[in-house]
């Protein structure tokens, strides 16, 4: 009877990856239920669960989708509920239970240690309650100090104690790389487009958000540049090269479309096309109108997109590294070269492997919520409007055309799922691809097949 007992027991253990994922969905649903409050509204009344849900995924999953506008719809008790969902989502919530057992003076278990391992990505338990104070002290600095800046403009345009909350607000959602905003009437940030202190701010927030808290660690840490490890130089350069080739793209796209840039000085047209180029890695602020855009510069943003941000960082998308993987396997391979060849390093095949793994589920989950929209929503919508949603859903962005406040029952239902899908399953999904190997496998050799590509 106690052997049938600790079997059931047994059987019932959640695996770190399963918690990580199971964790994020409580965040959600209680996130919910706090915003279904009718003090969340300023209507005094219940919000529709759904809408509710869809919010709260949004913040959690720190995409920045939303069906009810932010900053008229909510009360300011629904406003910082949405901005301490951010914040979870973005630091991860089990350095928010870290930060919690660190103020109440409660050691970190052995079992804590193995889902920050997961939540983090780290290789090694060693260090990891290190790194996570170093991950919050880090954060919280930064956003204090993008929120000193913001409210240097947002305090003579709304006054002492409303400009110091939208300066924390915007300053958390920056660099959560949420996207959120509190301006009203799904404008983003569209009125701030000549502001420099707001747009290259909010682009500085976004940018060390998405590098990693690894990269900054090591930078800090590092006595130059040529010390730093490949991962980070990877990612430094990478993200220097997307933001200045598409900067320069968006510029040559949208510099002469009268309904985005045409009318701008240069000092305007400088600052929204770095924007454009910063925002969509994966933040989810526009200053020009996006559905005005030319369709290059639709597609290039689509791209952005679904590249995202860099591994161990508040951003989404398949990161920057996957995306240098894959483009150096095909470089490796046109140069006759057996392996992936990067910096004069060998690059392991299982890591590759990986990169394809993650880009393959990530084009597939992408293809199939815009099918499954081009049926469920109305078929008058052009359909760049779906494929623009899914990825921006997937690669927890927050840019729409427009779509989002359209989406049926059923749409909405599915975007929140791809946001969900987006920050926690696909990583779950490799991280227990990647802890199934067992030696019975590894030791079987079938024959070697023949087939013919390309």
């Amino acid at each position: 009877m106690e052997s049938s007992i600790k079997a059931v027991k047994r059987k019932y253990i959640y695996t770190p990856v399963q918690i990580l994922a199971l964790g994020f969905a409580i965040v959600i649903f209680v996130g919910a239920i706090l915003l279904s409050l009718p003090i969340a509204s300023q209507s005094g009344k219940i919000t529709p669960f759904i809408d509710c849900i869809f919010t709260s995924t949004s913040a959690v999953c720190v995409t920045g989708l939303v069906t009810l506008d932010t900053g008229t719809y909510w009360t300011y008790f629904g406003k910082t509920v949405i901005m301490l969902l951010i914040e979870i989502g973005g630091l991860g919530f089990m350095s928010i239970t870290t930060l919690v057992f660190l103020i109440l003076g409660k050691r970190i278990t052995l079992k804590g240690r193995l889902i920050m391992q997961e939540a983090m990505n780290a290789n090694s338990l060693q260090g990891l309650v290190k790194m996570a104070k170093y991950i919050l002290i880090f954060t919280f600095s930064v956003e204090a100090v993008g929120a000193v800046l913001f409210s240097t403009q947002f305090i003579p345009q709304f006054g002492l104690a409303k400009g110091i909350y939208y300066s924390i607000f915007h300053a958390v959602s920056a660099f959560c790389n949420a996207g959120f905003d509190l301006m009203g009437n799904f404008s983003s940030v569209t009125a701030y487009a000549n502001n420099s202190v707001i747009i290259l701010t909010i682009s500085a927030l976004i940018v060390i958000g998405g590098l990693g808290f690894y990269v900054w660690a090591e930078v800090y840490n590092s006595k130059g540049l040529k010390k730093l490890s490949l991962h980070s130089k990877v990612v430094i350069y990478t993200t220097l090269v997307l933001i200045v080739g598409g900067a320069i793209l968006m510029y040559i796209f949208e510099m002469n479309n009268p309904y985005t840039m045409q009318g701008m000085s240069f000092k305007g047209k400088f600052l929204s096309s770095i924007f454009a180029s910063v925002s969509p890695r994966t933040a989810g602020f526009n200053s020009i109108p996006l559905d005005k855009m030319t369709m290059a510069g639709k597609f290039l943003t689509i791209i952005l997109m679904f590249i995202g941000g860099s591994p161990g960082s508040t951003a989404g998308g398949i990161k920057t590294t996957t995306a240098v993987l894959l483009f150096m396997t095909v470089v490796s391979v046109v140069r006759g070269r057996d392996d992936t060849e990067i910096s004069k390093k060998r690059i392991s095949k299982d890591i590759v492997y990986k990169a394809v793994v993650i880009t393959i589920l990530s084009l597939l989950l992408v293809i199939t919520v815009t099918m499954i929209l081009s049926i469920t929503e109305q078929q008058d919508i052009p359909f760049e409007y779906f494929l623009y949603e899914a990825t921006s859903a997937f690669a927890t962005v927050g840019l729409t055309l427009g779509l989002t406040t359209k989406l049926t029952f059923v749409g909405k239902i599915v975007i929140s799922l791809t946001m969900y899908a987006g920050r926690v399953g696909l990583l779950t999904i490799i991280l227990a691809l990647a802890k199934t190997k067992n030696s019975k496998s590894g030791t079987i050799k079938y024959p070697e097949g023949k087939i013919l590509i390309g």
